[in-house]
């Protein structure tokens, strides 16, 4: 089972990963995507669901039209374990369009 980073550990990651916000209340990170249009915004989400199929790991997620809310916390540490990181980095490198 994951654990929950402690506060040194989170800061440390914070600080890795560009344009995702801390939400303290729910130790949770999150960071809206914003795409020239829907079928970029769409594919986006689908590399993020292969990705978090393999690590048993899924986001909450909000879409409309061009626009991907993404939040991220592990629900079984009660609040952001390296999972997390991990899913936010990873994202970070499917965000990148042509």
């Amino acid at each position: 089972m994951p654990h929950k980073l402690d506060d040194a550990t989170r800061t440390a990651a914070l600080g890795t990963l560009q344009g995702w916000k801390h939400d303290a209340a729910r130790d949770a990170i999150s960071k809206t995507f914003t795409f020239k249009n829907f079928s970029q915004a769409w594919a986006f989400m689908t590399r993020i669901a292969l990705k978090a199929e393999k690590m048993n790991h899924h986001p909450e997620w909000f879409n409309v039209y061009n626009r991907v809310e993404i939040t991220l916390t592990t629900h079984d540490a009660k609040g952001l374990s390296d999972l997390d990181v991990t899913m936010a980095r990873a994202i970070e490198t499917y965000a990148v369009t042509p």
